[in-house]
């Protein structure tokens, strides 16, 4: 499934119980004007694909994963939240200054929010499921279960 991915493409894995990761993705698609991004949901096949194929251990998997195709990588935490608003345009993009700090103290702070996320967004009972008019964004199927 992996490689049924377009290489022009950059696929976001996320956490699809998430309050704060959906909103995050939901920000993603209403800004990516270049349509240059495509979502999957950790817990769908292919989420698990990508975790397995990388050797992500999923018990710390509660992060933001960033796969690029084209170079058969993967970016995690705050690398990936940051590598993904510099292709959002004007004025998000700016965020990916926050590059320049080492990836030790903005994984800290990224593991912080991680941590609690459910304590302070909340949490849905099963994975968030797009509209069909965006259902041409998302890959890999999603059992619904929390």
């Amino acid at each position: 499934m992996i490689n049924q991915l377009p290489k022009h493409k950059k696929l976001i894995l996320f956490d699809g119980i998430c309050n704060l990761c959906n909103s995050s993705v939901q920000y993603v698609i209403k800004n990516d004007k270049t349509n240059k991004f495509m979502f999957a949901a950790l817990q769908s096949d292919v989420g698990k694909q990508i975790i397995k194929h990388f050797k992500v251990d999923p018990l710390n998997t509660d992060s933001i994963l960033l796969y690029s195709p084209k170079k058969n990588t993967i970016k995690v935490k705050s690398t990936a939240a940051l590598c993904i608003t510099k292709d959002l345009g004007f004025p998000t993009n700016l965020m990916a200054i926050f590059l320049i700090v080492p990836a030790f103290i903005r994984h800290w702070v990224y593991d912080y929010v991680a941590k609690n996320r459910y304590k302070w967004f909340g949490k849905k009972e099963s994975c968030w499921l797009p509209t069909p008019e965006l259902k041409s964004k998302f890959i890999g199927e999603v059992k619904n279960e929390a």
